[in-house]
């Protein structure tokens, strides 16, 4: 059994997902695009593991400002694992209602605004709710889940309803059921999940697909680029140039918070 043949073969399937869905990639890149044109922002917000589709986006080689990058470490600091900030704690508050709500309040949003939320399982409340705020705000939401998981897991809303019913436009990562796509004899549980495979490929084609609306609408982005393609002073000048857009667009959410 070759293992690693097995596991890319699940990619290659991951991959055909996505695939499919170009439509609604383009779809979310455009509503994107009349945010970052508006000098608005884009919302990007993952609890648990979700946090690397949000990092992926924004700020990273090849990567651009427009996206506004919602980490909460009290629900992604997983490196510890046990103690103190644990990851049963992390697993604790990411099911916490009214947490989202408090996140939020740090901003002054507006429905010029988009929202990114990422949820393997769209199944815990702050995820949840945190698209439920956007859509009351009259935020448009796109939403990467997966499918497949999502549909046959539980949601721990009382209500019973999940990320995807707050969501005006969902992707998915193509990944299957539990996400670990690899069964070995002997173990009853699988191993080698795929969801953030499929999440980042959804991520960098929608990165792609905007910088190219922007381009042609005349607003090239700044993109945080490599010495090796573009030498270093041409590289610092623009890791410069795009952290201070980043900043400028940051600090019109912060003008009428409480307003």
């Amino acid at each position: 059994m070759n293992l690693t043949e097995t596991y890319l073969q699940k990619c290659s399937a991951i991959i055909e997902k996505v695939n499919a869905q170009q439509q609604q990639i383009k779809q979310a890149a455009e509503w994107f695009v009349q945010t970052i044109l508006a000098g608005r922002m884009v919302h990007v917000f993952g609890s648990g593991h979700s946090r690397i589709m949000v990092e992926e986006m924004w700020p990273r080689y090849g990567s651009f400002p427009g996206f506004n990058p919602i980490v909460e470490l009290s629900l992604t600091f997983h490196n510890l694992v046990v103690g103190a900030n644990g990851q049963r704690q992390a697993m604790f508050l990411e099911n916490v209602s009214g947490l989202a709500d408090r996140i939020l309040r740090n901003y002054g949003l507006n429905d010029t605004d988009t929202a990114l939320i990422i949820s393997s399982s769209g199944c815990n409340i702050v995820p949840i709710e945190m698209a439920e705020l956007f859509q009351q705000r009259k935020i448009r939401v796109v939403s990467i889940i997966t499918k497949e998981h999502s549909e046959k897991s539980t949601s721990k809303r009382s209500d019973g309803k999940k990320l995807g019913d707050f969501s005006d436009l969902i992707l998915d990562t193509g990944a299957p059921v539990g996400d670990a796509m690899i069964y070995l004899p002997g173990l009853d549980t699988p191993v080698s999940p795929g969801s953030t495979v499929g999440g980042a490929m959804i991520v960098n084609c929608i990165k792609a697909e905007v910088a190219n609306l922007l381009t042609a609408a005349g607003h090239p982005p700044k993109v945080l680029t490599a010495g090796a393609i573009v030498g270093s002073e041409r590289a610092t000048t623009l890791f410069e140039s795009a952290y201070d857009e980043h900043a400028h667009r940051l600090a019109k959410l912060y003008e009428n918070v409480g307003g």
